[in-house]
């Protein structure tokens, strides 16, 4: 899995292959979609309604889209926050982590979100954030088996929504000895 950063073209439009991919996407997420409110039927996302949400995501200077990429299919998507708009928070966000529903439980997510965290270790950020909304049981029990934990108990900013606030120190990602390099050093014996 790889992640490609969405380029609009100059003119704001998104390429119809790519909507149409990524309207699939929020498609297949429609019990979430029913939890967030965001869409107004969950059941019929358009392609118009997703292209209106990522025009208003990319808006912000500081927000980059990544679609995660694997064998030619797009598996998920992610939106980052470099700056939250409260200047009390150093760290950046995760606004949004969705993966294809036809592929929830294969370790996409996981993957995902480890892509992610090694994009922000990689720009220098020592932590991360994400709101997870308080009646989504399943997206607070998959952050928190990631290593998130609770900071705080808050609103959302856009529609007001309770949400728990999670917070990950980003630190070194765990790198796996390279079997070519024979078996990894011991404690010194002296």
């Amino acid at each position: 899995m790889f992640l490609d950063p969405l380029r609009p073209s100059p003119d704001g439009d998104l390429p119809g292959p790519v909507l149409t991919e990524i309207t699939a996407l929020y498609a297949s997420n429609h019990v979430f979609h029913a939890l967030s409110g965001d869409f107004p039927d969950p059941y019929g996302i358009r392609p118009e309604q997703v292209a209106a949400e990522l025009a208003r995501e990319l808006a912000d200077p500081h927000t980059e889209v990544l679609l995660a990429r694997g064998e030619g299919l797009l598996v998920g998507i992610a939106v980052t926050l470099a700056v939250h708009p409260d200047p009390a928070d150093p760290d950046p966000w995760i606004g949004l982590l969705m993966v294809d529903a036809s592929l929830h439980g294969r370790g996409h997510g996981r993957r995902l979100a480890e892509l992610v965290e090694d994009r922000l270790r990689t720009a220098g950020r020592t932590a991360v954030r994400l709101a997870v909304l308080d009646d989504n049981t399943t997206g607070l029990a998959f952050w928190t088996a990631l290593g998130y934990t609770a900071v705080d108990h808050r609103r959302d900013h856009r529609l007001g929504r309770p949400c728990t606030v999670l917070r990950k120190p980003l630190t070194a990602p765990a790198t796996a000895p390279d079997p070519a390099s024979g078996p990894a050093p011991g404690p010194d014996p002296a």
